[in-house]
């Protein structure tokens, strides 16, 4: 997702990480926002599995 950004004071337009988990008929059924990498995948699989 393309959005502005802060850092030290200073605004700039950057990428936020963001996953959306999508359903069988195409709905969105869960949006991860700020997605870290580390622990992300196991998130993911988790939410998958609760939704079945």
């Amino acid at each position: 997702m393309w959005k502005e950004k802060s850092m030290y004071g200073r605004t700039y337009m950057g990428i936020e990480r963001t996953t959306f988990l999508i359903d069988a008929d195409g709905k969105i059924e869960k949006i991860f926002p700020k997605v870290k990498p580390e622990g992300h995948a196991a998130e993911v699989l988790e939410a998958i599995a609760s939704a079945s």
